[in-house]
């Protein structure tokens, strides 16, 4: 029997939360050198460029990989001869005490996105507490944790099916994952659940998500198990899609496929499929009683030296001068790296400004998007010298609903997202002649190197979903629609799972 300390075991978790804000697993990493190494799609290739750049400059700078810190998920295997030296806590108080702590640790604070009340108010929590806990009690005299923070990009791919017993699970995968799109911010892994009931399958998915990325060990060595053969079949299937490095287009959109299944009914086929995205953050320690986890840091060496440079044909652009007319020169797949004042908003900020505006009120004082840009953005708080903290984009299909307002009411001639863009969405920047650009999701670190100054405009009592004004230099961004309507979430997969097919058939 071993005696496991209270507050080792929050201390522990506070580490490890402070630890994977800013270091990617280092196989990751390397699954992401590997990808960039083969990538043909040049969109893809400076994607992935920007993530292996975000990743070293976190790893260095000690901040978060993304600005969206994630909702704390634990997996708990406790030991059933392990004692605790109190019992006032319960595990999900103390996993909460450590998330609390880390999460509002004053050298690195992370941003706080949980929300209570999900289905009325969704008042934030400030503390990103409650975690959410799965606890196991297994043999042994140790306590056994993994612990992931799950960005809500990712999250909202998740994707559940109740199959046949004798329908194709991999086939299930190929139909499904281009119409996830690109919000989980590929290149990243796929975790899927098979078997058990539907909440079981999810769970066994996103535990799948903690396993270490192995999968082209498993290609050298050979499947040998029935999930083994599975893992390759998708993978292979996954990747000949052409979806790609930020759904750009390209030859990689995953680096791994990770399987676990329980038994079922005969009469069921629960399915789960959870992406991670490319700001996959997880760690696992064991307690033995000895004293808190030691999280050892990654050597710094261990990243690859890769850049990422300006091309000849970028377009380097003043927003404080712009007008509509200069926009419709741009094409899409263009880089263009902006300069200047751009405001911010995402979905709470844009829910008001619907009702200010259909209410008569207009827009508040301070906040006028004439000729602007809106970056749909909720940055973490800033430390020490910062202006702002890591401030990645966030999902701009969530905004669509309030694109044709926008475009129509404001003045507003374009917007800065990750992702694509729905159909409709499309048609009316088409309509109103107006511009989609997208920042590369999960390099939010490098992104806030290019904001030199940031304020608060309106809306400040919604914290990361206030309206802030930020100057930009160089920010880089892609053309993702232009003003005709061309649309690089379409044309740049559609190309290059043409190209993929036309590859497999010459080496036939």
């Amino acid at each position: 029997m071993s005696t496991i300390r209270q507050q080792d075991f929050i201390d522990s978790i506070e580490d490890a939360l402070q630890y994977i804000s800013f270091y990617h697993p280092l196989d990751f990493v390397q699954a992401l050198e590997k990808a960039y190494e083969k990538e043909q799609s040049k969109a893809a290739k400076d994607a992935i460029a920007q993530i292996l750049i975000n990743s070293r400059m976190s790893a260095e700078g000690k901040r978060p990989l993304c600005q969206d810190t994630g909702i704390v998920t634990c997996f708990v295997k406790v030991g059933m001869d392990v004692k605790w030296d109190k019992t006032d806590l319960t595990v999900q108080q103390m996993v909460d005490e450590g998330t609390r702590r880390a999460y509002t640790n004053p050298d690195n604070p992370l941003r706080a996105s949980i929300v209570a009340d999900p289905a009325g108010s969704r008042k934030n929590t400030k503390d990103n507490t409650p975690s959410v806990v799965h606890i196991d009690m297994v043999p042994g005299a140790e306590v056994e944790v993994m612990i992931a923070a799950k960005g809500g990009g990712s999250e909202n791919k998740t994707k559940m099916v109740m199959l046949n017993p004798s329908d194709d699970v991999a086939e299930w995968v190929e139909k499904t994952l281009p119409a996830m799109g690109a919000g989980w911010c590929p290149p990243g892994m796929l975790g899927i659940g098979i078997g058990g009931t539907a909440e079981k399958a999810a769970v066994l998915a996103k535990e799948s998500l903690m396993d270490p990325v192995d999968i082209h060990e498993l290609m050298e060595r050979g499947a040998e198990t029935a999930e083994e053969k599975l893992r390759l079949e998708i993978f292979e299937r996954s990747n000949k899609l052409g979806i790609g490095a930020q759904g750009l287009g390209g030859l990689t959109t995953v680096v791994d496929v990770k399987i676990k299944t329980a038994p079922t009914h005969a009469a069921s086929k629960p399915v789960v499929m959870i992406p991670n995205c490319a700001a996959t953050r997880h760690v696992h320690f064991t307690l033995d009683g000895s004293g808190p986890a030691d999280l050892k840091a990654p050597k710094l060496e261990d990243w690859p030296e890769v850049t990422w440079e300006v091309g000849e044909d970028t377009r380097r652009v003043n927003l404080d001068t712009l007008t509509k007319d200069d926009i419709q020169e741009w094409k899409m797949g263009e880089t263009v790296l902006l300069s200047g004042k751009i405001l911010t908003g995402r979905d709470a900020a844009h829910k008001r400004l619907q009702e200010m505006i259909n209410s008569g009120e207009g827009l508040p004082e301070g906040v006028d998007f004439t000729n602007k840009f809106i970056y749909y953005v909720g940055p973490v708080d800033a430390v020490g010298d910062e202006v702002v903290g890591p401030a990645g984009p966030t999902t701009s299909t969530r905004m669509d609903k309030f694109t044709d307002l926008m475009l129509e009411k404001t003045g507003l001639i374009g917007m800065i997202g990750k992702a694509e863009r729905g159909p409709a969405t499309v048609e009316s920047i088409k309509q109103n002649k107006s511009v989609y650009l997208m920042a590369v999701g999960g390099a939010a670190y490098l992104v806030a190197k290019a904001i030199k100054k940031s304020r608060v405009v309106a809306f400040e009592d919604l914290g990361m979903e206030a309206i802030y004004e930020f100057e930009v230099e160089d920010m880089p961004v892609t053309v993702a629609v232009d003003s005709n309507g061309e649309n690089a979430h379409t044309q740049g997969p559609a190309i290059w799972k043409a190209k993929i097919e036309e590859l497999d058939s010459k080496l036939s």
